[in-house]
Formats: C-alpha cells, structure tokens, sequence
C-alpha cells in the first residue's frame, strides 16, 4: 500500500512537471513577440530603400522567369453564337527578385496587397481574351507573400 502512495506521488509530481514545462514552452513570452514585431518592422522598413520598382529583375543579366499557375474555379456560360465563354479564375505568378532578399527569423513575409504596387510585377496578359476584369470587393483581392530569398509569389 505504501509503496502505491510513494508511486503514485511520484507519478503526479512528473505529470505536474511535465505540464509546466509544456505550458512555459508552448506560448513565447511578450519580450519574444516584441523582439519579432520589431525585426518585422525593421525588415519592411529597409525592403525597398533604393528599389526601383520599373526595372524588372536581372536587367541586363539574365531573364527573369515567371511561373505561373491557374486555378479554376467555374466555367461557363458558353455562348456558341457569340463564341465567347466567362471562366472565373486564381492566376498565381511566382518569380525571384533578388533586391528583396532578407534576414531574419522568419523565412517568408506575407505582405498586404499595398505593397503589391509598390514592387516590379509581371505585365501578364491573356492573348485572344476578350477582357478581363479583377476582382475588387472592399479592397483588392491580391495575396503576396515573399520569401527571405527574394522569390514572390503574386496571387489574384
């Protein structure tokens, strides 16, 4: 019996242990998230001193490659008289942009639709489309994301 007691104490003195360790370990402390808010800002700050965003990637070195991915979402009407269809899409493009290439303790930023103008993108057009429209709500719906190696990836 006694030595059930002595088991069982040891057994919840390890489980409270353990479950202090788990909660300090699991939820940074404020100076930590601090820390990262300002290398963020500091990082967003320096991003785009002396970009230039009207020349593309590479110029005069290389060829700047663009992927691109489109995901459909619906299609149709078909009009077989007027020969025209609507199709509604995600149209991602992904390329690298050296100049914004970054340190810090995260490997990629996402950056809101603001900066989207503010940096080179691709001029992608649709050849043979007869238009095209972006889709607008209260703001654009444009999702950017940039990895610490520079490469983008551009969604609207």
């Amino acid at each position: 019996m006694r030595g059930c007691v002595c088991l069982a104490v040891v057994l919840l003195s390890f489980m409270c242990h353990l479950s202090l360790s788990q909660a300090t370990t699991a939820t940074p402390n404020e100076a930590e998230l601090n820390d990262n808010i300002t290398v963020f800002t500091r990082i967003l700050d320096g991003l785009l001193d002396g970009y230039d965003n009207r020349l593309r990637p590479g110029l005069g070195e290389k060829v700047t490659e663009i992927k691109t991915n489109i995901f459909v979402t619906s299609f149709g009407p078909v009009s077989d008289t007027e020969m025209e269809y609507t199709i509604d899409v995600f149209f991602r493009q992904s390329w690298k942009d050296e100049r914004l290439r970054f340190k810090g303790p995260m490997g990629m930023l996402p950056l809101n639709n603001l900066l989207a103008s503010n940096i080179w993108t691709p001029d992608t057009f649709f050849l043979n489309g007869k238009k095209s429209i972006a889709h607008n709500m209260t703001t654009p719906n444009k999702l950017l994301r940039l990895q610490d190696d520079g490469t983008l990836l551009y969604t609207m």
